[in-house]
């Protein structure tokens, strides 16, 4: 005799059916899709008022700038661990201050370098408004690393668990090269900047997004890869802490990061992923994207 089917079987039936096509599109995103959220994502900065990007600028510089302090306090209480253990533990604390702006979806200059590029790229934004968004962005994180750098001075070494010498040995391991050596390391770390925004918005949930982040960032920093934001609160402490580095020093470096981050992020992610999307078969599944428009 056939068992009979109860309606919250069939209820529950009917939820499963309708879920599961969800389930399987979210399992793996579409370059397509990827590249449309990034569009929307940049949009929605590019319109942002001026006020509020300067308040999410000066939080993300703020917030980025706790891979300084971590850093420098895992400097200082490591003395005794070999030099591989050390590195690793620094490249780890350098991972903290990211996960906390990027998950915290703060603005940071070295992600815009390459999401708000791309409706640009796409006939949706102007050259002038990405200027805009730039400018506003980048002085307010340099406003934030200053404030910060200034707080892990003065409140570092009272507390005993900064050494001052430690803020030396940062801002010395990124003042300590050519221009030329900056600028192609730069572009390196802005390159996995660029990637790390792609792979964010590719990511299904907050916990592998934190992995991403933890992985790209924590690459950046045991290769010693300069990143213009965070590098300016490890310069400015040495410099504020009295450790040998000049304010010439800042600036050169500042310089030549910052143009290496944008130029990584431009030219190798940006450029590159929206050419092979807009130039890929399309994909039957994703027909939101459309050609810009081309010029009169």
């Amino acid at each position: 005799m056939a068992q009979k089917t109860t309606p919250e079987a069939k209820t529950i039936a009917r939820v499963l059916a309708a879920i599961k096509p969800q389930r399987n599109d979210e399992a793996q995103k579409s370059y397509r899709r990827i590249l449309e959220q990034e569009i929307n994502e940049g949009m929605r900065e590019l319109g942002r008022p001026t006020l509020g990007l300067l308040i999410s600028g000066l939080s993300a510089g703020l917030d980025v700038s706790f891979s300084a302090l971590v850093m420098a306090v895992v400097l200082s209480w490591s003395q005794d661990l070999s030099t591989p253990a050390r590195e690793l533990l620094l490249a780890a604390s350098y991972a903290v201050g990211y996960i906390l702006v990027i998950m915290g979806r703060s603005e940071l200059f070295t992600e815009h370098t390459t999401r708000s590029v791309y409706p640009v790229l796409h006939g949706d934004a102007s050259l002038l408004a990405l200027a805009r968004l730039w400018c506003i962005v980048y002085l307010s994180n340099l406003a934030g690393c200053a404030a910060f750098a200034k707080v892990i001075t003065v409140i570092g070494p009272p507390l005993n668990v900064v050494q001052p010498w430690s803020l030396g040995y940062m801002a010395r391991n990124l003042v300590a090269h050519s221009g030329w050596v900056i600028f192609v390391s730069a572009i390196l770390a802005g390159w996995m900047m660029g990637l790390l925004s792609w792979l964010v918005t590719a990511g299904r949930d907050s916990m592998g997004q934190i992995a991403i982040v933890a992985l790209i960032t924590g690459t950046i920093g045991i290769c010693h890869l300069p990143h213009c934001v965070v590098g300016t609160t490890e310069v400015l402490a040495g410099y504020l802490a009295h450790q040998g580095i000049t304010f010439q020093q800042f600036t050169q470096f500042l310089f030549w990061a910052t143009l290496g981050n944008a130029c990584g992020g431009i030219v190798f992610v940006a450029l590159i992923k929206y050419g092979h999307v807009m130039n890929a078969v399309q994909d039957p599944e994703y027909v939101e994207l459309e050609a810009p428009p081309a010029a009169s």
